[in-house]
């Protein structure tokens, strides 16, 4: 079967790794097809499909290729759709919607339309099929979504196979103000390089994301395990190889071992929020006793304490934070001085890399360095930027304005005074 990974755009290289990597777990092998912005499109077989709808920790939804046909006029589209076998793929009782339609290069160009014809042909197959009139309406629970792509004349028709986005774990009802979606947190881990044998600080840590998402990654745990997909409702599921993948993937992980992940917020309400979130984490993927039978120095630490007073409990490690943007939180001037009062995490924290999550394309400036790498990602409706520093990048001295790709008229920064020394 072909296989469609949905992500934020710029991240298809994580992605594909991340399948990649998939096939020491899965007897069928992924091959990848190609990628194009916001998807990685594979191939594999059904217990392939379990395994990534279980595992894929950076990918937002997965969508199976139901069909693939040429078309340039509307009689093809209806032709070629109601040419696939749908009963195959819906079963009697269910609805059916045209969740996205995309046209690129194409002579079918009216996405309204192609919406039409596509729900049309489908329906009149499986009326047909199941000797029925009409389909029936269905809720959010009981209707197959589908997408529909045309490019280059090609039509791509992909069912929905999760329901929920993959980024609902489970864990996280207390998202704060502005929270960031599990599946960017996660790419932002792999992105920074980061290996679980590393410390880990997040100085904004809102509701936890970055840090649950740390902690379940060091654990070994596929992020799916707390929940149930959309494809459990369909013609073509395996009940038998989806439980015995979900016991091998239980299997693998391992909640003893020790962390060096830690997390903090001036705000003492968002901090007992990720606390909360990280208890349910534990007990959704472990059982209602994981958080009981752990080490402390098996769990992440979590405290009130603003960035400022923060101070590098080990030599070396990383920072990987998610800084308001002036959107959500604070309003633009005061994220900007916000940026400016990081500067003092390049002394408190010496030797530490730094990755920063920001909408601000200014943010270099403002920080007084310019990042050695930086990545540009598509987080929900948001265009936000990865600037990524190693131990040596965050050390260097001021160079002027930020590259002009990001900011032509950045201003002069000056570094903040100290503050009350914490220790951990």
């Amino acid at each position: 079967m072909v296989l469609d990974a949905l992500c934020g755009g710029g991240l298809e290289k994580i992605v594909a790794n991340e399948i990649r990597k998939l096939a020491g777990l899965s007897p069928d092998g992924f091959k990848i097809i190609d990628s194009g912005f916001g998807s990685v499109r594979f191939e594999t077989g059904l217990t392939g499909m379990y395994h990534a709808l279980l595992s894929l920790r950076t990918a937002d939804r997965l969508l199976l290729e139901a069909a693939s046909f040429s078309a340039t006029d509307f009689d093809g589209l209806f032709d070629g759709t109601r040419d696939v076998a749908w009963e195959d793929y819906i079963p009697k009782g269910m609805g059916l919607a045209i969740d996205k339609v995309r046209s690129n290069h194409s002579r079918l160009a009216a996405e309204t339309s192609i919406q039409s014809v596509v729900h049309k042909a489908a329906a009149d197959r499986l009326c047909k099929c199941y000797r029925q009139l009409s389909l029936p309406e269905g809720g959010p629970e009981n209707k197959a979504l589908l997408r529909v792509y045309v490019e280059k004349d090609r039509v791509r028709i992909l069912l929905d196979l999760c329901g929920k986005p993959l980024f609902k774990r489970g864990y996280r009802l207390e998202g704060g103000t502005a929270p960031l979606r599990e599946s960017t947190a996660a790419a932002l881990l792999l992105q920074a390089l980061w290996r679980r044998k590393y410390p880990l600080y997040d100085p904004f840590c809102g509701s936890g994301t970055i840090v649950i998402e740390a902690a379940l990654y060091a654990w070994d745990v596929a992020p799916g395990l707390g929940r149930n997909f959309a494809v459990s409702t369909l013609p073509f599921a395996d009940t038998a190889i989806e439980k015995e993948t979900r016991r091998t993937l239980f299997e693998r992980m391992d909640l003893s071992r020790t962390l060096r992940i830690f997390g903090s917020d001036s705000d003492g309400e968002a901090v007992e929020a990720a606390k909360a979130n990280l208890e349910r984490a534990l007990k959704v993927v472990g059982g209602r006793d994981a958080v009981g039978g752990l080490r402390p120095a098996c769990l992440p630490k979590l405290w009130r304490r603003p960035m400022e007073e923060a101070r590098a409990p080990f030599a070396e490690g990383f920072i990987i934070t998610n800084p308001p943007y002036g959107i959500r939180l604070l309003d633009k001037e005061n994220a900007e001085e916000l940026y400016r009062n990081m500067n003092v995490l390049k002394d408190n924290f010496p030797s530490w890399s730094i990755g920063v999550l920001s909408a601000h394309a200014g943010f270099e400036s403002f920080f007084g360095v310019n990042a050695g790498h930086c990545k540009k990602i598509r987080s929900g409706s948001l265009e936000t930027y990865f600037y990524r520093y190693d131990g040596r990048d965050a050390r260097k001295e001021n160079p002027g304005p930020a590259r002009s790709t990001r900011n032509k008229n950045a201003p002069d920064v000056k570094k903040p005074g100290g503050g009350k020394i914490y220790t951990w």
